[in-house]
């Protein structure tokens, strides 16, 4: 698939059949199979019922299995008698078995699945609900979610597919294509022929691209879940956002008019759109003023509900933006933007240490100091060791030994790294040293050792030009590319692959950034699937992020599908942001 350079942008497909599927499937279980009449969240303390039977919806995770034998050797203890029933969703792991086994409550329950893979958030966004998925498959090398990930792909391509072409970078998106398939060749589908709704697929791994989900998000629905944390597509505003003593659940999607039009714009273009959409409220309201009595039965019955409806989705954005200026005024967002753009840039990288080192000092958050930690150690390949060492130490002391488990496991997976000896030489040093003595070499290495290194970043940053070159200040207003994303600095390269790639029908060209990205990229076209460029399902393309998926990547690749007349729908595990990423390594301890 290449990019035609149209305007008009295909519609999505209709995400209703998952919603109803999952639905129906649910009822069955709950209702017709196990006649459950009430239902109670999976919390720390045990639930009281005098029901003589519990069913448990739940993820299987280790954690819910000891909540749930707790429960049953309670009731043992008390002599109190019941059924117990455990449906696992997506599917059942042997391991949650053995510790039921293990907690002696194996043969007092029985075990049941929900294939609930998929659950759409939004007209172009679906997510697994897997946020361990990242910890586990990147940190713990654990490959147990890949199945869920190629039957998630496996029901798409049965309800939206064929899928005619598949590009894909990563370990994991590799091994998820190749079970997908084979659940392909095992099962008899009838998708061939058929006109699909879904073109292209293009799968990623997470670890193709960790700077962009550490960097600080500025569109308004990035810092809406970077400030409030969005939750399977719904918020909750609290007192300093309603104006009142209540805290309001919201949802946010393409059906919140208000939200609709801001969710991509940067955030300085927001509050003029919020203050013109106000008077255009209220110039709306002031029309009563000059209607007769049928017109007046009119607007009551048809348009007064959606202004108020209106009024009241404006109020609380409006509140949720002066509530996020309040908090990044505290946290001297200015600043950390700052810092954040000379690292991508490869500017100013002492400055940018001492400010990682102020804040750390300051004790301003453990979490945004692992990250400005981490976002310098990728953008530089690594930390000299004197850096590593120091930020280490200040670190700890600031923030307690029991994070030296964080840093083992930030070093495993890649995020916090200390250079070895020899990755130090910079392309300038390697040409110097080729006219000068091995001992005078020696020397002006360490002379080097302070100042901006090369790294894999920097060089595929080079080479995809991800860092703009704006004559003047950057409009973000009216923006030309990816990088409004992030204030003009930096194309997310997640975002520039796909493009690439796309533009290419392939990876021919890339040979060099694929090296660099540590290869498993792989393409392949189905040469059942007819190829016909009038089909709108041609520029419809699934982008599959596997370990996880940022508002800004999306806002991006919106922005891109707009430009290019194509439509991007997100398939993620989970959404995510550099919070979660850093929660993640520390959680991983317990």
């Amino acid at each position: 698939m290449a990019f035609a350079g149209r305007r008009d942008v295909p519609e999505p497909p209709d995400f209703g059949i998952l919603k109803r599927l999952a639905r129906d499937q649910l009822i069955y279980l709950l209702e017709q199979q196990h006649e459950v009449d009430k239902l109670y969240k999976v919390e720390s303390r045990p639930a009281l019922s005098t029901s003589d039977q519990f069913c448990f919806l739940v993820r299987p995770r280790i954690k819910t299995m000891r909540y749930i034998a707790d429960i049953v050797n309670a009731d043992k203890m008390s002599g109190r008698s019941r059924k117990y029933k455990i449906i696992f969703s997506p599917q059942k792991f042997y391991a949650c078995e053995m510790v039921l086994e293990e907690e002696g409550v194996f043969g007092d329950v029985t075990c049941d699945e929900w294939s609930f893979y998929l659950l759409p958030l939004d007209e172009d966004i679906i997510s697994m609900e897997l946020p361990e998925f990242f910890r586990d498959y990147f940190l713990e090398g654990d490959h147990r979610w890949i199945n869920s990930v190629a039957r998630a792909l496996q029901l798409l391509n049965s309800l939206y597919g064929p899928f005619g072409k598949t590009y894909g970078i990563g370990r994991c998106a590799k091994m998820s294509y190749e079970l997908w398939q084979e659940l392909e060749e095992e099962s008899e589908g009838d998708g061939q022929g058929r006109k699909p709704e879904i073109g292209n697929v293009f799968l990623m791994d997470r670890d193709t691209d960790y700077v962009t989900a550490l960097c600080s998000q500025v569109v308004y629905e990035g810092l809406v879940d970077d400030t409030f944390r969005i939750k399977c597509g719904s918020v909750d505003f609290g007192p300093d956002v309603t104006s009142s003593d209540k805290s309001i659940k919201v949802l946010l999607n393409a059906q919140d008019k208000v939200f609709s039009q801001i969710r991509n714009e940067h955030f300085s273009s927001v509050f003029g759109f919020l203050s013109q959409k106000s008077r255009n409220l209220q110039a709306q309201y002031d029309r009563r003023r000059s209607m007769d009595i049928k017109q007046m039965k009119n607007f009551v019955s048809q348009e007064l509900k959606g202004l108020k409806q209106e009024h009241r989705l404006l109020s609380l954005h409006i509140g949720a933006c002066e509530s996020i200026m309040k908090k990044k005024t505290k946290q001297d967002f200015q600043e950390m933007i700052k810092a954040e753009h000379s690292l991508l840039e490869g500017f100013d990288i002492r400055e940018s240490t001492s400010f990682i080192e102020e804040h750390i000092d300051r004790q301003v958050s453990p979490i945004e100091s692992l990250r400005l930690m981490c976002l310098l150690s990728l953008t530089e390949n690594g930390l000299i060791p004197k850096d590593y060492r120091s930020l280490k130490t200040q670190y700890l002391q600031s923030y307690g030994p029991e994070h030296l488990l964080t840093f083992h496991n930030l070093k495993c997976i890649g995020l916090l790294t200390e250079q070895s000896a020899g990755e130090t030489l910079t392309a300038v040093e390697s040409k110097v040293s080729k006219l000068v003595t091995d001992r005078a070499a020696g020397k002006i290495t360490d002379a080097f050792n302070s100042l901006a290194r090369k790294s894999n970043f920097r060089a595929i940053s080079k080479k995809l030009g991800l860092i703009p070159r704006v004559d003047g200040e950057y409009d973000l207003k009216m923006p030309r590319d990816m990088a409004y994303v992030f204030s003009g600095a930096y194309v997310p390269l997640s975002c520039k692959i796909i493009e690439q790639v796309l533009e290419r029908r392939g990876w021919l060209g890339l040979e060099e950034i694929v090296r660099l990205l540590n290869g498993n990229e792989f393409f392949v076209s189905d040469s059942t699937v007819e190829d016909n460029p009038a089909w709108e399902s041609q520029r419809v393309i699934l982008a599959v992020f596997l370990g996880g998926c940022t508002f800004s990547e999306i806002a991006a690749l919106r922005f891109l599908g707009k430009e290019r007349g194509c439509k991007f729908i997100f398939l993620t595990t989970a959404i995510t942001n550099s919070a979660r990423m850093m929660e993640a390594m520390i959680e991983a301890k317990a």
